[in-house]
């Protein structure tokens, strides 16, 4: 921050991924702002009141969909709190994000799947939620299909440029707030995986595998019919002589082999996280209202004991 007002910038390159492109994000409202910026944005969760300036990214790793959003993630190490504050105003969004590609093609597996999680379970906090007949739900189950199937083609061949065109393209709507539209939308699998990652400093992506199964599993009694839905539609699971508990169970079951054929971190104790920093993790979780079930901080406590 401290370089760009010294240098007058006038523009905000990000070059790199998502993290790149938030934190540039968080700097564009932070430059001209005479507030400590964390409290004014991350804690008070306020609007600009300042000059902002325009931000541009170039993508060389996918999954945040940041290149065409307002939302800026950012962690505050001495507090052990990782925030996003997605702002209202479309001034905070890229003016303009390129993406290529051949940009991706020389990142390592492991961030490369970690991407490719991050979109998935994007598309996924907004689809587990509501109980209405909406075209978001629809266009989620076309957007998570390609998912995997792009992910499956890519983890053999990093270097298929179809695969990785794909993947690209999906993290861009997954997050543009197109499927959000018409939905309260969950999130609670980023705030517990975001928590995490400010205790462990881990990567987003596999914060966000390692706590998804221990949560979808806990909060399925209450939105049965959706995960039915999924386990029937983004995964051909058949329901033929079957509860609809059954087989919303088949759905998370086939998620789960997914998963791991892809590489991810199945548990939070592979990224550091220890017993003792399950309570602070814990209430480093930012509650949110909009799925299936309003956790408390016991329930957090607890997925967070089936995640390890």
């Amino acid at each position: 921050m401290e370089i760009a007002r010294n240098h007058q910038a006038d523009l905000l390159l990000a070059v790199g991924g998502g993290s790149v492109c938030d934190y540039a994000k968080a700097v564009s409202v932070s430059v001209n702002c005479d507030e400590d910026p964390w409290e004014k944005y991350y804690l008070r969760f306020e609007e600009p009141s300042c000059e902002t300036l325009p931000v541009g990214c170039v993508l060389t790793m996918v999954g945040t969909g940041s290149e065409m959003n307002a939302g800026a993630v950012i962690t505050n190490p001495k507090t052990k709190q990782k925030i996003g504050h997605v702002f209202a105003d479309e001034k905070i969004m890229p003016k303009f994000a390129i993406l290529n590609p051949k940009y991706t093609l020389t990142l390592p597996h492991y961030q490369m799947v970690a991407g490719i999680y991050d979109i998935f379970n994007h598309i996924c906090e907004q689809y587990f939620s509501g109980e209405d007949d909406n075209t978001s739900d629809y266009i989620s189950e076309g957007l998570m299909r390609s998912v995997i199937h792009a992910s499956r083609i890519a983890n053999e061949n990093p270097q298929d440029y179809e695969a990785r065109s794909n993947l690209m393209w999906a993290a861009t709507w997954a997050l543009n707030t197109l499927v959000s539209r018409g939905k309260s939308t969950d999130w609670m699998v980023h705030m517990i995986g975001q928590s995490v990652g400010a205790y462990t400093d881990a990567t987003h992506g596999m914060t966000l595998a390692a706590v998804s199964l221990p949560y979808y599993r806990y909060i399925l009694p209450y939105g049965v019919q959706k995960f039915k839905r999924f386990a029937v539609n983004v995964w051909d699971v058949n329901p033929e002589g079957k509860t609809d508990e059954q087989v919303a169970k088949e759905g998370l079951a086939a998620m789960e082999s997914w998963m791991k054929e892809l590489g991810l971190v199945m548990n939070i104790s592979e990224l550091g996280a220890t017993e003792d920093m399950i309570e602070g993790i814990a209430d480093g979780t930012i509650i949110l209202p909009g799925g299936y079930k309003v956790l408390e901080h016991d329930e957090v406590v607890n997925i967070l004991k089936e995640s390890m």
